[in-house]
């Protein structure tokens, strides 16, 4: 296929809007941990491990309801129809979150807010891959991971921006009473609004998956879409590849090919992936970064500033993703992040058991950013959405998405208990020790799939 015959601005264009829902995810995950110091004086909690850890992660329950439904969502309404909803539930949840006094209501909007994740996290990569001819595909899902880091970026700006200096050694008592305390946290939270507003209105004008129109028979609108995407030669050949690995005309998910002997073992890989890309270890970074920049000696002032150094980090080098999936592959770079973060945080566990402060700290956290968000941040996102059968990819991405968030959840929770059990520095050697069982999977299991046609690589891995 002649690349020139690619529209390319109306592939980006279509692109951009749907990963929109990757920057929304991106903020309303990240916008907590600035936060954090703030509303944990308001709502009084902060002696109380367990109600800190379940302000944290309460999103993620959303997050996994989400996803679970979205295989139903997407086999029955489309991509389109999802994202449009994921964009009502962030800003739902923005607006939600800091209009009211009681901690139930705001762990209620939370859990809004984490629907909007788990939808957006399934449907967006999903949506991206079933647009994009195979040689720009790597990169195309990448900009969904790009947005999520541009959000995660955008909530630590803001919240550095709107939080006011905390005076050197100020009691809680002070911080409650505080501009931060009382209404700051709040801006924090409303400030996506606006993004949100942005994204349910887009979604409107972007066109259905060809992919899901063919699925469900409608052949013509799919056609339309294939030409505006590469012309009439591209439609024909993609229609051709489409039907071959169609059995039939339906948008019900089959959930007896979902266990099949040949789907089972890619739906294993991707399960564990997923699974993988949380228990490396690397979010709790972002969740936790008060803890963790405080154990390194840093003040609430200082952490606000450390986490846009994280953030900046984070954009910089999933940038350079983009530029490599295409080139050096998806079983590569997966291999280089795991291998490189197991020895970075063996490295990081011991700065905490040898208690040394400041700047080594910070240096071996950017280190493990950079090499998370070039490699297993956006790569396993890619990876995810196109290892699974045309027939069943809905289903298939949102039991994939689901045990990614169940994982996310339990890397959330659990870290305040496991830092108190095991310290800083046992918690980070056993996020190394996970690091090397998850590049041993790798390095037995994955397949590389760059440059290969959605149907080229279903058949490939249903052999």
């Amino acid at each position: 296929m002649d690349r020139s015959n690619f529209n390319r601005q109306f592939i980006l264009g279509i692109t951009l809007v749907s990963a929109m829902g990757g920057l929304l995810f991106g903020y309303d995950y990240v916008v907590i941990g600035g936060a954090k110091p703030f509303y944990e004086r308001y709502f009084e909690i902060t002696n109380s491990p367990h109600l800190q850890g379940w302000a944290m992660s309460c999103a993620l329950i959303g997050c996994l309801i989400g996803a679970l439904v979205s295989g139903y969502l997407t086999d029955r309404f489309g991509r389109k129809k999802p994202l449009i909803l994921a964009a009502f539930l962030f800003t739902i949840a923005a607006i939600g979150t800091g209009a009211f006094n009681s901690f139930n209501l705001f762990i209620l909007f939370r859990l809004i807010g984490g629907l909007g994740i788990g939808l957006a996290s399934a449907v967006s990569p999903m949506y991206i891959a079933e647009i994009s001819p195979a040689s720009m595909r790597g990169r195309l899902v990448s900009i969904n991971q790009l947005t999520i880091v541009i959000g995660i970026l955008a909530a630590q700006i803001v919240n550095y921006l709107i939080a006011e200096k905390v005076p050197e050694g100020a009691s809680d008592l002070t911080i409650l009473n505080s501009w931060n305390g009382q209404t700051g946290w709040r801006w924090m939270f409303w400030a996506g609004t606006f993004p949100a507003l942005a994204f349910f209105a887009l979604s409107f004008f972007i066109p259905e998956s060809p992919r899901f129109l063919a699925k469900s028979g409608n052949w013509s609108a799919a056609t339309r879409i294939l030409k505006q995407i590469g012309g009439t030669q591209y439609a024909q050949e993609a229609q051709t590849e489409i039907a071959s690995t169609l059995h039939g005309n339906s948008s019900k998910i089959d959930w007896k090919s979902l266990t099949s002997a040949k789907v089972r073992p890619i739906l294993i890989l991707g399960i564990v992936l997923a699974v993988f890309q949380q228990w490396c270890g690397i979010n709790v970074i972002f969740n936790y970064a008060e803890e963790i920049f405080s154990s390194a000696g840093y003040s609430v002032n200082d952490m606000l500033f450390n986490i846009v150094i994280t953030g900046t980090v984070n954009l910089v080098f999933c940038l350079i993703a983009m530029r490599m999936v295409d080139s050096w592959g998806r079983r590569k770079l997966m291999l280089l992040g795991s291998l490189g973060l197991a020895m970075i945080f063996f490295f990081l566990g011991a700065t905490y058991y040898f208690e040394l402060k400041g700047v080594a700290i910070l240096a071996l956290v950017m280190l493990a950013i950079a090499t998370y968000s070039m490699t297993l941040a956006p790569i396993t996102w890619v990876i995810l959405s196109e290892i699974f059968p045309n027939s069943i990819r809905g289903a298939a991405m949102a039991i994939a998405t689901t045990s990614l968030w169940i994982a996310c959840f339990v890397l959330t929770y659990t870290f305040p208990i496991l830092n108190k059990l095991l310290h800083a520095s046992g918690t980070f050697w056993l996020y190394a020790l996970i690091c090397i069982f998850g590049y041993l999977f790798i390095l037995k299991r994955l397949p590389e799939t760059k440059g290969k046609s959605l149907e080229e690589i279903e058949n490939k891995l249903t052999r």
